[in-house]
């Protein structure tokens, strides 16, 4: 099977998450980086050409240049990663459209729920694929974790606590990845609950299959001087009744990607973490603890098919991302993937961030979530 051919947005010198989609994207062999525009500075794009080992003549110098030239090749790519700032994912992903290309994009959807809904608008329009890469999803206990809950195996859920604390950004600023995720230009409304806080919230409704319908919002800015949040509290309420907790926070000295998601049901909770990624904690009504590890024989199909290695060889952060990139390998092929995040969810998280800004800055108490 011919593999797939990748344009990439962003990710030039620098950047952390450009090589990780390009790594992921290649990891099972079905995708291959072909070309891209990997800087606004068309000399920083060849340099970021040449250091992925491109055809030099690949590494364009504007998006507009590489979309008419790309889709002239008999060899051109196939779909479009857009991996840049938030800031830049809609006028990217809505070129890429146009021209009629796929599109797979880092998260969050768009820098603004109202740019959320105009690319929701054109994807329907376009008819064409369109991911987003909410790493977690791809993880196989996460995925195994939903399945469990979905047959029933913790009875109703009642309560849901997502976590995400770091500690990264206690300080100024500094660097590259740091500047522009407390710049409201490049951003957008959120700070930390658009970067951290919006995958607590989409793994919260990812692994329980319920939908938050109302929530109160705490977002502070810590750091003098920051415009933007960097230390969230968010209750939720679920649509069957349950309650949940979400924090998120980069000011939390010591911490490091401390993603947890614990869910409690009539019989049962569980309990996942990013750090340990290969075990899914199991609690039972009559007190017995289950450990679920990786790589056995006790998973479904889908968090088995999407597990590459035998129990006790760690699989973490790139072979969850590269579980995206196979799913959407496999829709560009003209199959089904449903767990695969799209337009869907990332309205509904940009609806999460918006609504939770607006609803901290005002003191509005419960407030409605609705897309």
């Amino acid at each position: 099977m011919s593999r797939l051919r990748m344009a990439m947005i962003g990710g030039g010198p620098g950047a952390f998450i450009g090589p990780v989609h390009r790594i992921a994207a290649e990891l099972d062999r079905e995708i291959e980086l072909v070309a891209g525009v990997f800087s606004a500075d068309p000399a920083r794009s060849r340099a970021g050409g040449l250091a992925y080992g491109l055809d030099p003549a690949r590494a364009y110098g504007s998006l507009a240049e590489m979309l008419v030239a790309e889709r002239a090749r008999p060899d051109g790519a196939q779909f479009v990663a857009v991996v840049t700032p938030n800031h830049d994912h809609l006028p990217s992903a809505r070129a890429a459209l146009a021209a009629g290309f796929p599109v797979i994009s880092d998260k969050p959807m768009t820098a603004t729920l109202a740019e959320a809904r105009e690319l929701a608008t054109l994807v329907d329009a376009a008819g064409l694929p369109f991911a987003l890469t909410y790493t977690y999803s791809g993880y196989p206990l996460v995925r195994e974790a939903r399945a469990r809950i979905a047959a029933g195996a913790l009875g109703p859920v009642r309560k849901v606590v997502a976590e995400y604390p770091q500690g990264w950004l206690a300080g100024p600023a500094s660097g590259k990845q740091a500047e522009w995720r407390v710049d409201p230009a490049r951003a957008g409304a959120g700070g930390c609950i658009g970067d951290i806080g919006v995958h607590a919230f989409q793994l919260a409704e990812f692994v329980t299959g319920l939908r938050v319908t109302e929530l109160l919002a705490d977002l502070g800015s810590v750091v003098p001087g920051r415009q933007l949040d960097d230390d969230c509290s968010v209750l939720l309420r679920f649509e069957n009744g349950a309650r949940g907790v979400l924090l998120a926070s980069q000011i939390e000295v010591g911490e490091l990607n401390g993603l947890r998601i614990r869910v409690y049901g009539e019989k049962g909770g569980l309990v996942w973490k990013q750090e340990e990624p290969n075990v899914l904690t199991l609690h039972h009504l009559d007190g017995r603890c289950e450990l679920i590890r990786a790589g056995t024989g006790l998973l479904g199909p889908d968090a088995a098919r999407r597990t590459r290695t035998p129990g006790g060889h760690p699989e973490g952060y790139l072979e969850a991302f590269a579980n995206l990139y196979r799913d959407f390998a496999e829709v560009l092929r003209g199959g089904d993937a449903p767990l695969l995040p799209g337009a869907a969810e990332g309205l509904r998280s940009m609806a999460f961030i918006d609504t939770a800004v607006r609803a901290s800055a005002t003191c509005a108490g419960w407030t409605p979530l609705s897309v």
